[in-house]
């Protein structure tokens, strides 16, 4: 698992990128109007997530157009899924527990 990765997630600035290019890819313009802080700031977030691999860069004349590359998060969703099984599993007993509670 990649730390850069870990890192630029942690920002809830760019979780909010991340999921706004999930939906489409966006101009670094159209993502900066998103937010309530400065352009300049919004293109750290941006350089930040492009150096964990979580964006593409495009030029598009004098734009830069970003979109998001999903496959740091495959890595992310498949070191986490051991402790997804360990919270079913204690959910599953609690459920279990509550049943006799109630029986």
């Amino acid at each position: 698992m990649d730390e850069a990765v870990f890192s630029a997630l942690a920002n809830p600035i760019r979780r909010q990128v991340v999921m706004l290019l999930l939906l489409e890819e966006r101009s670094a313009g159209s993502i900066a109007e998103a937010f309530d802080i400065s352009r300049s700031a919004v293109s750290e977030h941006l350089g930040v997530l492009r150096q964990a691999g979580l964006v593409r860069e495009t030029k598009a004349g004098r734009e830069r157009i970003y979109s998001l590359d999903a496959q740091p998060l495959v890595a992310l969703r498949d070191w986490l899924a051991p402790y997804e099984d360990y919270w079913k599993a204690r959910l599953a007993d609690l459920a279990g527990n509550l049943e006799e509670t109630n029986e």
